[in-house]
């Protein structure tokens, strides 16, 4: 039976695991490592300067081993994939991630960060996201479905499938577009807000402004339109 390790940055209680970990269970056994909290926007951060710690933890999901972890997304798959899954996993899944992860945000995200870690790991990866919103409707409807398209599906080194989808109503959804490239364009346009805390001192706070325009053929232009967006994305650096 294949394995398959499952990782998100939204933190081990988020509902986005455990429908992404309920929904993997017919594919294989599943083994969960995530953060104990938050931790987006950490990108592909791992911990070197001191040690991390994980424990066995309960979860949701019948027979799914599931452990938390105070390190990072990516140190959640170093762990998972090299001590706690045995013999390594076949398959990384990260997420489901609560917000998009296309465009330049891909750069800032754990979800992504992680995965491009378990690509290194020659582990086939992918990653999940939907829009921030609580409207699951698109993503229970073509879920599995994807999964079973991609678990298959070859990778080059250092690549992984990037999933993403709308938040929309599933009447809405005008289906799925493949061979998404990842956009250019800015998800959001972030400026930051000054405020004066003592003399010398100002802090800011970053502030963003959705982009509801994309070029033609991308991530993020599918899911504007309604669509689910696959695609494959490359980590060169």
């Amino acid at each position: 039976m294949r394995k398959i390790l499952i990782i998100n940055d939204d933190g081990i209680n988020a509902d986005g695991i455990v429908r992404l970990a309920k929904a993997a269970t017919e594919f294989g056994e599943v083994w969960v490592v995530a953060p104990d909290s938050q931790r987006s926007a950490m990108s592909h951060s791992v911990t070197l300067r001191h040690s991390v710690e994980a424990w066995k933890v309960d979860f949701p999901v019948p027979e799914v081993h599931a452990y938390a972890c105070d390190g990072q997304p990516a140190d959640c798959v170093r762990i998972g994939a090299l001590n706690i899954v045995p013999g390594k996993p076949d398959h990384v899944f990260s997420g489901i991630n609560y917000g998009y992860n296309t465009a330049t945000d891909l750069q800032y995200s754990a979800t992504a960060g992680a995965a491009f870690e378990a690509a290194f790991q020659r582990i086939h990866t992918i990653a999940f996201s939907e829009d921030a919103c609580e409207n699951h409707e698109v993503t229970d409807r073509y879920l599995k479905e994807i999964m079973s398209e991609l678990i298959n599906k070859p990778l080059a080194i250092n690549q992984i499938w990037n999933v993403n989808f709308p938040g929309c109503g599933l009447a809405e959804c005008k289906g799925i577009l493949r061979d998404r490239t990842v956009s250019t364009d800015s998800f959001y346009m972030d400026h930051y807000l000054e405020t004066k805390v003592s003399e010398g001192r100002i802090s800011y706070m970053v502030e963003g402004i959705r982009n509801y325009n994309a070029l033609a053929g991308t991530d993020l232009k599918a899911v504007l339109d309604h669509y689910v967006s696959i695609g494959i994305a490359t980590n060169i650096s």
